[in-house]
């Protein structure tokens, strides 16, 4: 299935891709980023806040394997127990309509955002193809969170650090090399430089000495982006 480009945008419902593009129920978008506390962003209805609210809540469910592997987790019948995992969240949720779950890690490059979960009220797992819808509108969402984030928190916008951004020369190599590691544009390579600066509480400007001293690398074959080195 063809996705129309920037589906995700604007202040617009983050939800309504996923329930146009898949057969799903419900979706649930939470954020984790830097510093800041987890944030459900936008729910579709009453059950797929209170899946969400009872994952952060007894700090058990599919979302925590998600953000911990970085991979899809994929339940298609989310009442069933299997080897006693997540005990008190499946006790929690028994008889509600949430008879599948399939959440999807919100991330970027380097950076870890937070998770889209999404529930059917059938049971049934999701073909490859809704799959890789899937995949590609989390990765539209990743995106628009990361920038939303990023206009709002990001260190070289506070004016406390801004005699150590008088130089913008180191900023502007490092971005070279991070779009050389990661084969990523330049605009994109800027905002990943700018993503992990704002994850890790530091300045833009120490996040681009990292990499001009090969500290910090987003090369994928050499500890880069999911995997990079700060020492």
């Amino acid at each position: 299935m063809d996705i129309a480009p920037g589906v995700v945008a604007g202040d617009e419902d983050l939800c309504a891709p996923y329930l146009s593009h898949l057969p799903i129920t419900g979706v649930a978008v939470s954020l984790f980023g830097g510093t800041a506390a987890e944030t459900l962003v936008a729910a579709s209805d009453d059950l797929a806040a209170r899946l969400d609210e009872l994952q952060f809540s007894l700090g058990e469910g599919p979302r925590w394997r998600a953000l911990k592997t970085r991979l899809p987790v994929l339940l298609g019948d989310a009442q069933k127990t299997v080897n006693g995992e997540w005990p008190m969240f499946h006790k929690a949720i028994e008889g509600t309509a949430a008879a599948a779950l399939f959440i999807f890690p919100l991330a970027v490059g380097a950076v870890d955002l937070g998770v889209v979960e999404l529930y059917h009220d059938l049971p049934g797992a999701l073909s490859r193809s809704d799959q890789s819808t899937a995949t590609v509108l989390s990765g539209q969402t990743s995106w628009y969170l990361l920038r939303k984030v990023l206009n709002v928190n990001s260190p070289d916008t506070d004016p406390a650090v801004e005699p150590a951004l008088m130089s913008r020369r180191e900023i502007h190599q490092a971005t070279g090399m991070v779009l050389a590691q990661s084969g990523a544009t330049a605009a994109e390579s800027l905002l990943l430089l700018r993503a992990y600066a704002f994850a890790n509480d530091l300045t833009l400007q120490a996040a681009a000495v990292a990499v001009l001293d090969r500290r910090l690398s987003f090369d994928p074959g050499n500890g880069g982006p999911g995997g990079h080195t700060l020492q």
